[in-house]
């Protein structure tokens, strides 16, 4: 129980740290909340109108949930960014110096960063409803497409913290930003994979994002629920199962 309670006590510290950062400095906050709210605007409107739901239904309500779908992955870049930024600059080695759990570096900043999700997808659930979008199979099922939502902004944060110690640089990263956009975008997003070419539209059908948006989808009763639920859920526990030990064990060894 001590271990456990110096972990938590360790993990909110480092947490009111990203917190006050953002206090002190909001203009890079708002910043990110507005970022995915130009993308549902330019999509939405610009582009919506030229483009078909097969088998009929509303774009406005195919693309919302895959929005904000996309937006928990856009939201890596500012965790890896950041984690890379302290460990060049020498706060990740003094940290380290530190009676604190080894864990509790990494732990607190993905707490702040889905904090920041939540605001997040608070703005943007808002956005949809001014647009026009509605979910239709209940509360109760809208409450599991969101929770299903954080569960693989969780994730992608911890691959996110893995890529940054593992990089050491922030300049390495720019590399993975560039990256980021052309695999998100090859998911059903904003298009269903089916009206993409054969094998493009297997490797969207396969991607992660792809999964989450099909199943909130299905939860809020929107068209294109093309995923079942349970491989939402799953892939986001893989990608835990496999980056939360690989990044408190990078952080371990860094030098």
């Amino acid at each position: 129980m001590t271990t456990a309670y110096w972990m938590a006590s360790d993990s909110w510290t480092l947490t009111r740290r990203t917190l006050l950062h953002w206090r002190n400095q909001p203009a890079q906050l708002l910043l990110g909340l507005l970022f995915p709210v130009m993308i549902l605007l330019m999509f939405g409107y610009l582009f919506g109108g030229a483009i078909a739901i097969p088998g009929g239904g509303d774009y406005h309500e195919y693309l919302l949930p895959g929005v904000f779908t996309l937006t928990m992955a856009f939201g890596i870049e500012t965790t890896y960014t950041a984690v890379a930024t302290d460990a060049t600059r020498g706060v990740t080695d003094r940290f380290r110096t530190m009676p604190i759990a080894a864990g509790a570096v990494v732990t607190g900043r993905s707490i702040a960063d889905m904090l920041n999700a939540a605001v997040g997808l608070l703005v943007l659930l808002a956005c949809g409803l001014a647009m026009g979008w509605r979910w239709h199979n209940g509360f109760a099922s809208a409450l599991a497409a969101v929770g299903l939502l954080l569960l693989l902004r969780f994730a992608l944060l911890w691959l996110g913290m893995w890529l940054a110690l593992a990089a050491g640089r922030p300049e390495t990263l720019m590399a993975l930003q560039i990256l980021v956009w052309p695999l998100a975008f090859l998911s059903s997003v904003f298009t269903p994979p089916s009206t993409m070419p054969g094998w493009l539209g297997a490797i969207a059908d396969g991607n992660p994002l792809s999964a989450t948006a099909g199943a909130t989808r299905a939860l809020f009763g929107n068209p294109g629920a093309d995923q079942p639920v349970w491989l939402a859920v799953a892939w986001p526990l893989a990608l835990l199962a496999v980056f939360v030990p690989l990044a408190v064990h990078r952080y371990r060894r860094l030098t």
